[in-house]
């Protein structure tokens, strides 16, 4: 779950310079290393997104740069 809270951090820095916000954010994906972490991740992801959170896609991919073990994309309004 600290990695998903990190991301959010980082993505609320890029936003806020972007002027724009996390409540601006219309869809995310998020990929993972392993679906196994998906429910420690989705625990993290609803503290950032308690009510209306954006539209989410959950994929499992085979390796993720760095050896990273999730990255979100997100797409948002500005």
């Amino acid at each position: 779950p600290e990695m998903t809270r990190q991301i959010f951090r980082n993505i609320e820095t890029i936003l806020a310079a972007a002027g724009s916000n996390l409540g601006k954010i219309v869809k995310t994906t998020v990929f993972l290393a392993d679906l196994e972490d998906f429910q420690a991740m989705n625990g993290a992801y609803a503290e950032f997104f308690s009510e209306n959170p954006p539209a989410r896609s959950t994929v499992q991919v085979a390796r993720l740069p760095r050896d990273a073990r999730i990255e979100i994309e997100v797409v948002a309004l500005v």
